[in-house]
């Protein structure tokens, strides 16, 4: 039975207060569905396409959690990845990558990089490392670059020396075209497949005059794109033969998708993106499939007025699982895999403008559950991983990183 609204809300406040102190207490004595987290108005009147696709009922964690600020001396973090030995690969957009140390400290400085455009929203982005890396020490990061007309999303790799502080025949393998005129909307996370090939997420750069681009196959830019670590499309995907369609488009009609993970559980790609106002997305990532910006959306245009003609269903244009409106601004996520039992395989997404981490409960590909934690920090979460020892971290555009733990 849903609890009252008012009773819900102490209930989170408690929560919020309990979390930020590192005192968790038990807010819930049984599985129960709370009233939505999201109180405010939508921007729009659109309704969703199906029951729980927004605004799903609250739920709470029971587990005493603590919340410990491992590092606050970052400059403009955006990626972070886990090494083998449970240290840290963070970039910061300027241009510089860092080892941190499990404990959060500093530990190597890794210089070797083209030349970066630290503009906007661009700069070093996200980073990755080879599957292989213990015996083949790559990594993979993308980056903002300058080129002719404009600028772009470049992705590129190199060896990590011996020392740990420079990258060794650095190669540029893959850039989105066409290049913009603009500072926005790069997108750019990076992860492996089981086989070894990288899936790049690419932002349609956010000019009206660019942004139907993400309809167009023969662009790169408002896609997820497959390649080999050569840069090369992966043989056989879903656009790989069909006249003015570059080869190594999986799925298109993307707005600016800052986060991409994998599901533990389904091994499916899941995707988190911005909308304008409102319309946020989450999309579980399938071959050939179009997502639908910018003629199908959820959002509305910053001026308040319509996207195009203010369509949110459409043939042959597939649904998201989730959505926002107003907007949270979701930056990475992941699924968290460590060792507190009832977040086991939710998906955590960090929110820019949202100041939050919303925790998603996910039940055959459907999200049945959303809890809002670490509103009280205000922080913008930049990219959530979870750590060797079970807990998550999260990094903020404050430059901080957080250690969200077990008591």
């Amino acid at each position: 039975m849903m609890m009252p609204y008012n009773k819900a809300l102490l209930l989170a406040v408690s929560f919020s207060a309990a979390i930020s102190t590192g005192f968790a207490t038990n807010v819930a004595t049984r599985d129960t569905t709370y009233a939505p987290v999201e109180t405010q108005s939508p921007n729009s009147n659109y309704k969703p396409a199906f029951k729980g696709q927004t605004r799903i009922g609250g739920v709470k964690t029971k587990t005493p959690v603590a919340v410990t600020v491992i590092n606050s001396s970052l400059k403009n973090p955006w990626g972070i990845h886990m090494l083998p030995d449970g240290r840290f690969l963070i970039t910061e957009k300027g241009g510089t990558m860092r080892i941190l140390k499990a404990t959060g400290g500093f530990d190597k400085q890794i210089t070797g990089f083209p030349t970066i455009l630290f503009r906007g929203q661009g700069g070093l982005l996200d980073v990755t490392i080879d599957p292989a890396f213990t015996t083949n020490r790559m990594v993979y990061w993308g980056y903002s670059e300058q080129a002719e007309g404009g600028s772009l999303l470049a992705i590129a790799k190199g060896k990590l020396s011996a020392d740990e502080t420079k990258l060794e025949n650095v190669e540029v393998i893959y850039r989105a075209t066409p290049a913009y005129k603009g500072n926005l909307q790069y997108g750019a996370r990076i992860v492996f497949d089981k086989q070894g090939n990288l899936f790049v997420s690419t932002g349609e750069r956010s000019g009206n005059d660019i942004r139907m681009k993400a309809q167009d196959l023969s662009a790169g830019i408002g896609k997820i794109i497959h390649i080999t670590k050569t840069g090369k499309a992966v043989a056989g995907g879903p656009f790989a033969g069909k006249a003015n369609a570059l080869p190594e488009i999986y799925a298109y009609g993307l707005r600016n998708p800052d986060g991409l993970a994998w599901n533990p559980q389904t091994g499916e790609l899941w995707e988190a993106e911005f909308g304008p106002r409102g319309g946020d997305e989450i999309n579980i990532i399938k071959p050939g499939s179009n997502y639908g910006w910018p003629i199908v959306t959820y959002g509305i245009e910053y001026s308040g007025e319509k996207v195009g003609d203010g369509i949110q269903q459409k043939e042959g244009v597939t649904q998201p699982i989730y959505y926002w409106d107003p907007t949270i601004s979701p930056g990475g996520i992941t699924f968290y895999t460590g060792n507190i039992a009832e977040w086991k395989n939710n998906l955590f997404v960090g929110g820019l403008s949202g100041s939050h981490i919303a925790r998603l409960i996910i039940k055959a590909n459907k999200v049945v559950g959303e809890e809002r934690l670490l509103r009280d920090r205000n922080e913008r979460w930049r990219a959530l991983v979870t750590g060797k020892d079970g807990a998550l971290y999260g990094l903020t555009d404050s430059g901080k990183l957080y250690r969200i733990a077990k008591k």
